[in-house]
């Protein structure tokens, strides 16, 4: 790459101090910070001359940005921006932000594991009633983690981080991978996070052995990228081979799992509960019958919610930023054929 400066812009509304950090990077690095919801808001000059994008879902017409070389995503799951096509300008590459925030979707998902398998929405239920059952030791007796299965599906940047917080409850953990013989992690990983040489799962299932997993676990945690392949994975045949008395936990994205048969699964006490995070249609609607399901937590789309996002974000585009500059493969690449 040339000496000349690099021109950089940021659609989203970082403050002073992170942007610094960006254009600590190198001295090349000219950043251009103009917050966006639509491309039409940003010049057709500043276009012309970028070269490396930062953003949300701000894309340029292929035409309009014919010096970009490189796009940083703001989020871990883009099928939003799947079919845009900028991504499809051949001498582009694209990075997702995923291991950026593993660990606060990690945290909520043990979270919702220590909630369900304690009853915490049952008692809640108590609570509001100010009622103190007599059968107490009966029907709060909880689903330990200690001794439990857990099943990962995928086995990526938030299923590691979470394998890595699960080790000192003396759990067994299972997971499912596209490729199954890889178990290495080849993206963004902070340090001493995560499980990059895939340690600490006892088994590692091809996702097409994905049901004889999920028949071992007390509790499965879905957090796949939404894809033509993954859409409807955990659906009527995933959830009936899964554990009598399990919990299930989507943290991925919305339309992955079959809500309608999760729903029968719950109400025949198949399985014990679940905790949603993502939903095929955000908000979720009022008359959905998932709100009134007494063993579901309905959280708003927020896993992966911090104070500190976008500090975390700024980390990995730093990293992908010196890689970019010093001809080396990012972290995250975006596959359009895989769609993640």
């Amino acid at each position: 790459m040339s000496d000349s400066n690099l021109e950089v812009l940021m659609t989203m509304p970082f403050s002073a101090q992170l942007v610094e950090r960006v254009k600590a990077v190198s001295s090349r690095v000219n950043v251009t910070v103009l917050p966006a919801v639509k491309p039409e808001e940003i010049p057709d000059d500043v276009w012309a001359r970028t070269e490396v994008l930062y953003t949300d879902r701000v894309l340029p017409a292929p035409e309009k940005a014919p010096r970009l070389r490189f796009i940083q995503f703001h989020y871990a799951g883009i099928d939003y921006a799947a079919e845009s096509p900028i991504l499809r300008k051949p001498d582009l590459v694209a990075a997702t932000l995923s291991g950026a925030v593993s660990a606060q979707v990690a945290e909520w998902s043990l979270a919702m594991m220590l909630a369900l398998g304690h009853h915490l929405p049952g008692m809640m239920a108590m609570q509001s009633k100010s009622e103190w059952p007599q059968d107490r030791w009966l029907q709060f007796a909880p689903v330990e983690l200690r001794g439990a299965t857990v099943g990962l599906v995928p086995y990526g940047s938030i299923s590691r981080e979470l394998a890595r917080m699960l080790v000192p409850f003396g759990v067994t953990i299972l997971a499912a991978k596209r490729n199954a013989m890889d178990p290495i992690d080849r993206g963004y990983v902070p340090e001493g996070m995560g499980d990059p040489e895939g340690n600490l799962f006892k088994r590692l299932y091809p996702i097409e052995a994905l049901k004889s997993m999920l028949k071992e676990c007390d509790f499965v945690v879905v957090s796949l990228p939404l894809t033509p392949q993954t859409r409807g994975m955990i659906g009527a045949e995933e959830i009936a081979a899964m554990k009598p008395g399990a919990y299930l936990i989507d943290c991925g994205r919305g339309g992955i799992v079959d809500h309608a048969a999760l729903l029968d699964a719950l109400k025949a006490k198949h399985l014990a509960g679940a905790a949603l995070d993502v939903f095929p249609q955000e908000p979720l609607p009022a008359d959905s019958p998932l709100w009134k399901q007494p063993n579901i937590i309905i959280s708003p789309h927020v896993a992966g919610i911090s104070k500190n996002f976008d500090a975390h974000a700024t980390d990995l585009f730093a990293a992908n930023l010196r890689r970019f500059i010093d001809g080396a493969a990012v972290y995250n690449r975006f596959d359009i054929e895989k769609g993640y």
